[in-house]
């Protein structure tokens, strides 16, 4: 308990915890009722005032945060899913050939800007919340390749891989049982980053009215449609904006500080 209330981990609990508790759970308390007031409005009734249309804002708050984290959360899961086997297949294999037909056309894909991808992706694609997930896996994909395979071509030149290939293991087997794991703190601090740039592209696709509709509850539409009447009631605007914030902040931070205990492990 002690260890638990220190702000290393207290503060990025906290930050995770309620942006992704009110994306999960959220919905079962939100009200479905479609009642408008009076737009912009800090009037009774309202905890946190009402939107652009009259909406009740702390509502559509509860209502919004699935079609941002989960999406996220789904992204980024993939990501690595795809490219850490990819990575590690290219770093392990010998063959030049290989490399050249994996790796050149991820230059490519670097080369382009991410908020210019996903734009033309998605242009080409049907709004639905699963190919908004593929489209972010896909523009992830390059970097997190790239990633794995140069951890991969440094560890498969330690002694214990060539002893293991001596002894006869299969490449899938020095993958999988030493040469994943042992890329597993890298993968890790680059996951914290990679689920912030997941919520960015997420974010700023339903910004840009791509992947959900322009009227749906969802944090970032919430932004962008009340962002005219920021001075007139800012809850609208503020709150969901928070909550995107501490959702990042808290998972780069709670990386690190895993980062940083293992650090200490290894050193005693």
């Amino acid at each position: 308990m002690r260890s638990l209330l220190r702000p290393g981990v207290l503060v990025p609990g906290i930050l995770i915890a309620v942006p992704l508790l009110l994306a999960v759970f959220g919905p079962l308390f939100a009200s479905g009722a479609v009642a408008k007031d009076v737009a912009f409005s800090s009037g009774a009734g309202h905890l946190f005032g009402t939107d652009f249309v009259g909406r009740d804002v702390w509502n559509e708050v509860l209502l919004g945060g699935r079609s941002v984290v989960l999406v996220a959360v789904a992204a980024t899961v993939c990501t690595y899913a795809v490219a850490v086997p990819i990575g590690v297949a290219v770093g392990m294999n010998r063959a030049r050939f290989v490399d050249e037909v994996v790796m050149r056309p991820l230059d490519v894909l670097l080369a382009i800007p991410s908020m210019l991808l996903l734009l033309l992706l998605a242009s080409a694609a049907p709004n639905v919340g699963w190919v908004l997930v593929a489209i972010v896996t896909v523009i992830n994909l390059p970097d997190v390749i790239r990633i794995s395979r140069a951890s991969t071509l440094s560890l498969s030149a330690r002694p214990a891989v060539e002893a293991m290939r001596m002894q006869g293991e299969s490449r899938v087997r020095i993958g999988l049982g030493y040469v994943v794991r042992a890329m597993a703190r890298t993968l890790a601090a680059d996951s914290g980053t990679r689920f912030t740039g997941a919520i960015y592209l997420v974010a700023s696709a339903s910004f840009l009215g791509v992947g959900v509709s322009p009227q749906a509850s969802d944090w970032a539409a919430m932004v962008d449609r009340n962002r005219t009447g920021l001075f007139l009631q800012p809850w609208a605007v503020v709150l969901p904006a928070l909550l995107i914030v501490a959702l990042s902040v808290g998972v780069n931070l709670a990386f690190d500080q895993l980062l940083r205990r293992k650090r200490r492990e290894v050193r005693a």
